[in-house]
């Protein structure tokens, strides 16, 4: 029997830092979590034992941290950028590098009506994603995105019309809870450099057409989320999202002589619905 190396790739997860940017009084605050990942010529470390290609995790943690105090981080794209470029030109052996940076974001806290210089507010448990895929000899390719954005609609949400069998219970609605942890990524087109702008695009149409949209299921609203993207974002080319259905059960009221015309609800954890789908420009 042969055996052969099919692909291999190492590197560093999970690096944390806080980076306090200081104009005098003036602070701004940004916690990153940074993953890296090299590709190439690394054959002789898994089957001789021999490191001598291999640039160790820690060095890499160690990278983070120190382009993080000698440059301006810029936004996750910008900075994933700089960072595998990095991990290119410093590992010979590596033909490719990822490198993917999630955002925590933190908000000012407002005292006396007035945002603070330095005393902030954990904004959400949503985070802003890069990933950046660099090969050498090629330009980078961006996927952005979004995770763990918490969004609820109380009216306007629907579900009828499914087929049922015998062990159907569920009933048919047309004013329900529509509730969802966003999760979402998009892939920009070659050359795209106004990140900042196109994230903010991409957000913002996002929850308006989750506002906006009349819808008959999760699916629906899904997909004219990913369309709506499609239609305002011109630097986009492909987007995917990830919707859990995050039920909202109507707790009936009736055994101890109370109607609930729509307003007392248990939410559920688990189980839930898990709808998923992928839009792409049509060639």
């Amino acid at each position: 029997m042969t055996v052969i190396l099919a692909s291999n790739s190492y590197g560093k997860s999970a690096v944390r830092l806080l980076k306090v940017e200081r104009t005098g009084a003036h602070h701004v605050i940004r916690e990153l979590a940074v993953d890296i990942a090299l590709s190439g010529s690394f054959d002789i470390a898994h089957t001789e034992g021999d490191n001598s290609l291999v640039l160790p995790t820690d060095t890499m943690k160690n990278t983070v941290y120190a382009k993080a105090r000698e440059l301006t981080i810029g936004t996750p794209d910008e900075f994933g950028i700089a960072l595998a470029h990095h991990f290119l030109d410093t590992s010979a052996a590596a033909n490719s590098a990822t490198v993917t940076v999630k955002e925590h974001g933190w908000r000012r806290l407002v005292v006396g009506d007035a945002p603070h210089d330095h005393a902030f507010e954990r904004a959400s448990s949503e985070l802003r994603v890069a990933r950046v895929s660099l090969e050498r000899g090629t330009p980078p390719k961006i996927v952005a995105g979004i995770e763990e954005l918490l969004v609820l609609k109380s009216g306007r949400s629907a579900f009828a019309g499914y087929p049922r069998d015998k062990y159907t219970t569920l009933r048919e609605t047309d004013d329900r809870i529509l509730a969802t942890s966003i999760s979402t990524h998009w892939r920009y087109r070659d050359g795209t450099s106004s990140f900042a702008q196109c994230f903010d695009d991409v957000r913002r149409v996002l929850l308006e057409t989750f506002a906006h949209h009349d819808s008959k299921s999760v699916q629906h609203t899904l997909y004219a989320m990913g369309e709506a993207v499609l239609e305002s974002v011109e630097a986009v080319e492909e987007i995917s999202i990830t919707m859990p259905n995050k039920h909202h059960l109507l707790v009936d009221l009736a055994p101890i002589g109370l109607d609930n015309p729509n307003e007392i609800f248990v939410p559920t954890s688990e189980p839930y619905g898990l709808i998923e789908a992928t839009l792409r420009r049509q060639m």
